[in-house]
């Protein structure tokens, strides 16, 4: 690949990235327009002429004496395989997880909510947001993949037939003898570790949770509250923090619960990305019902589990009417962009200690069970400034018209800021129309976090941190 790295930036420059893959369905001939567009940087256009590298301004930020340009680099292709999802995320396997999930006391189907007022200001015929900031009362979808592999864990370990077990079983004074002897660990930037809390004290085990450098101490407190858990922040990043769970592990007989994959640990990892399958279904179901077919979904990726999860039941379930699938990650730790981005089709990992507001995040390495399904089924990488999320937080707290109000944290409202940005900035028009986005889509986004780290939730939502450049 000739001229600069995607994802290198330009002294005094803050790029966001933007990755665009298989052809959307659209009427029109995406890739046409595509090549006429202006201004592409001929240092920057590669040999195969199907791809291109893109170079756009989309803000300038003047402070004092000092003029700050913000870009969005972009890379284009015309083709991707398609999704070839598992059946392990089909619908069978989300009707099992949602049995077991409905069979929790604290079960409550999560809202989907139309914010009609925003989708007639931003022309399109409709945003649909999946609202969990309410699940299990842990301001986080994640309790959902913690619950569940917890369940078939213990269901292992105690040989009992997950398909004849329930919940309930596991308040039986003979059980629960048992799992108190049980221990698990795991890694987490915050809303994975609150629910493995949450699920040990639900199952009477015991759980210790260790947390990057960087974590706030108010997430670390709310996965105490959570649960049994004890917490501990490293003085590593996400990826350090996960090896040396794993060696606790190992070295203390404890078992691992973690939501990234690798080499002879896959299974634990496939049940927490099933468990994300109940939020999935009832999202299908909840959207149905108003008839309405989804044409675009953006899904924020970390290690990748919850989009792998959303992608892949969307594969199943809408074969060849699958929406446009496109992911958000934070610049400094665009794992997914620059795996797709390097073009082997192997996992490469982002390196040092990544810092972001959005902390659910910020993971180095996708998740090996998944990358496969979002390298094959992705249209769109997008790797976000701080200010994309922030403004993703704004517009949910201070919603348009009627529009129903959503307390939506950094990691959550990544990517309605993105679809704001992308619907509203003339910079972006020519991206917007690649896309398929028009006055006929019909966007699905999932608000995975409240305000789980109140503090920054003030400074952005309350005191303006973190701008949109103009």
């Amino acid at each position: 690949m000739s001229g600069r790295s995607l994802n290198a930036s330009i002294q005094g420059e803050i790029p966001l990235i933007l990755c665009i893959g298989r052809m959307p369905v659209k009427r029109v001939n995406w890739f046409t327009s595509l090549t006429a567009l202006p201004k592409v940087r001929s240092d920057l256009r590669q040999e195969n002429p199907k791809k291109f590298l893109l170079l756009k301004e989309i803000g300038v930020e003047i402070m004092g004496n000092v003029k700050r340009r913000y870009y969005m680099d972009i890379y284009l292709q015309d083709s991707v395989k398609g999704a070839k999802a598992p059946n392990m995320l089909n619908e069978e396997a989300a009707q099992e997880v949602a049995v077991f999930h409905k069979g929790i006391p604290e079960y409550r189907e999560t809202p989907l909510v139309y914010l009609e007022d925003l989708s007639k200001e931003l022309k399109v015929k409709g945003i649909y947001i999946k609202d969990e900031s309410t699940r299990f009362g842990l301001k986080a979808f994640k309790g959902l993949g913690g619950t569940y592999a917890m369940f078939r864990i213990l269901c292992r370990e105690l040989g009992l037939d997950p398909k004849e077990t329930e919940f309930l079983d596991f308040q039986k004074p003979e059980i629960k003898r048992k799992t108190a002897k049980i221990t698990f660990v795991t890694a987490t930037d915050g809303n994975h570790g609150k629910g493995v809390s949450w699920a040990a004290g639900l199952f009477g085990c015991r759980a210790y949770v260790f947390m990057p450098e960087g974590s706030s101490k108010s997430r670390a407190q709310a996965i105490r509250d959570a649960g049994p858990a004890e917490v501990e922040i490293r003085d590593t990043n996400y990826d350090k923090t996960v090896e040396f769970a794993r060696t606790m592990s190992e070295e203390n007989g404890w078992f691992l619960i973690q939501d990234t994959a690798w080499d002879g640990y896959e299974e634990v990892p496939w049940w927490i990305i099933q468990g994300y399958l109940t939020m999935a279904q009832e999202a299908v179901r909840q959207i149905e019902r108003r008839n309405v077919r989804p044409t675009h979904v953006f899904l924020q990726a970390g290690v990748g589990a919850m989009a792998g999860t959303v992608a892949g039941y969307a594969a199943n379930y809408y074969g060849e009417y699958c929406p446009v699938i496109s992911l958000v990650e934070p610049e400094e730790a665009a794992c997914f962009f620059l795996s797709a981005k390097q073009g082997d089709g192997g996992i490469h990992s982002t390196q040092g200690n990544p810092r972001t507001i959005m902390a659910g995040l910020n993971c180095g390495t996708p998740c090996k069970n998944i990358w496969p399904i979002l390298r094959d089924g992705a249209s769109g990488y997008f790797a976000c400034p701080d200010f994309v999320a922030a403004h993703g937080m704004r517009t949910y707290a201070f919603p348009s018209g009627k529009d129903e109000k959503i307390i939506s944290g950094e990691s959550g409202a990544s990517t309605l800021g993105l679809v704001s940005l992308l619907l509203k900035k003339e910079e972006l028009l020519d991206v917007k129309e690649a896309l398929g986005l028009d006055e006929d889509s019909e966007i699905l986004l999932f608000n995975t976090e409240g305000d789980t780290d109140p503090d920054c939730y003030r400074r952005v939502v309350e005191e303006g941190a973190y701008p949109v450049p103009e």
